[in-house]
């Protein structure tokens, strides 16, 4: 750090004489617009680098490390630490979305709240799998990623997050221990993926829950009754049978890879009765929500295969919002069973 001086996240560092009341430069602009929200609490800091059970042997990313207060407590632990943001000063510099990220044994961030969710899925997709993450999110988005099922804040985050890894809330930071303070708290969560992966095609679990979630408190009979989803979900039917295959490519890697970017779209719920069509046909044509006329565009015999796996499995009555990872995949097993593939 010494003689490189401030690193502000992306922003413009200046430099004056004048000493701030709390130790560092005056003079430093932190753009809001870009997130920039430099965390001042060093009692904060200190249980967030406790709290990530650091080893003398590990390789730690920082993510954002801004005026690096909280990089200098992990170099003290950790035998490496490496540091990637905007400002060319850093080890790597270059967005997190877009670099090829190294080796690393644990990850530590404070980031810009609008990157949430695809850093969340960028980096469960990382290769080799790492420890653990442990990220500073804000607090409305922590507590969707961590909520169970009957919780009312769980949604297709929370599915997709906690199937492929152990998520826990670690501590809720309020929003005047950062220069300049956001609007709203932030909350520290603990990501340890799953290894290896659940043996499933990631494209087919989109899909099913994605549709499911469309209306989570519905229940799934009538989500399974929609004619839009019967639409796509016999499109889907036909072609896998034109095709002389019943089950989809089994390779979970590969189909991890090519679900992420979807999984990492963070779509509103909605609680209305207008019927929206999933994004989920083979062609993988983006196909936006929308009313649809009431034509009907699938067979009755297709229809009454569908309702039989949902009241053969007991899921007909039952609703997503209440559903474990395990009920999700046991609904996708019995529907590829008979043939009925989402992806």
């Amino acid at each position: 750090m010494g003689g490189i001086g401030l690193r502000a996240a992306g922003g413009v560092v200046k430099k004056t004489a004048k000493r701030a009341a709390g130790g560092g430069f005056s003079g430093i602009e932190f753009h809001k617009s870009k997130g920039q929200h430099i965390l001042k609490n060093p009692l904060v800091v200190q249980s967030i680098v406790e709290k990530a059970g650091i080893k003398s042997t590990d390789v730690v990313l920082e993510i954002g490390p801004g005026t690096g207060n909280l990089t200098m407590k992990l170099l003290e632990r950790a035998k490496k630490v490496i540091a990637v943001e905007f400002d060319h000063r850093m080890v790597i510099h270059g967005d997190v979305l877009k670099v090829q990220l190294p080796y690393f044994d644990l990850c530590v961030a404070n980031i810009p709240y609008q990157i949430s969710s695809p850093l969340t899925f960028k980096l469960l997709a990382h290769k080799p799998v790492f420890r653990a993450a442990i990220i500073m999110f804000q607090h409305e988005f922590a507590m969707r990623l961590v909520a169970k099922a009957a919780d009312p804040m769980y949604c297709r985050l929370a599915v997709n997050t906690q199937l492929l890894a152990r998520v826990n809330h670690l501590l809720k930071v309020g929003k005047n221990n950062f220069r300049p303070p956001p609007k709203v708290d932030s909350s520290v969560v603990r990501i340890e993926p799953r290894h290896p992966p659940p043996p499933v095609n990631f494209l087919e679990w989109d899909g099913l829950v994605r549709l499911c979630f469309g209306r989570k408190n519905k229940t799934l009979g009538a989500i399974f009754r929609q004619s839009n989803t019967l639409q796509l979900l016999e499109r889907n039917f036909k072609l896998y049978q034109a095709l002389c295959t019943s089950t989809p490519p089994s390779d979970t890697e590969s189909s991890l890879a090519a679900a992420m970017s979807r999984m990492a779209t963070d779509e509103p719920e909605m609680d209305n009765d207008t019927e929206s069509v999933a994004d989920m046909d083979l062609d993988s044509q983006a196909v936006q929500g929308h009313t649809s006329k009431k034509c009907k565009k699938y067979s009755e015999e297709f229809k009454a295969k569908v309702l039989a796996v949902l009241e053969q499995s007991n899921y007909s009555e039952k609703r997503s919002a209440k559903l474990c990872q395990d009920d999700f995949l046991q609904l996708l097993s019995v529907f590829n069973a008979a043939g009925v593939h989402f992806a």
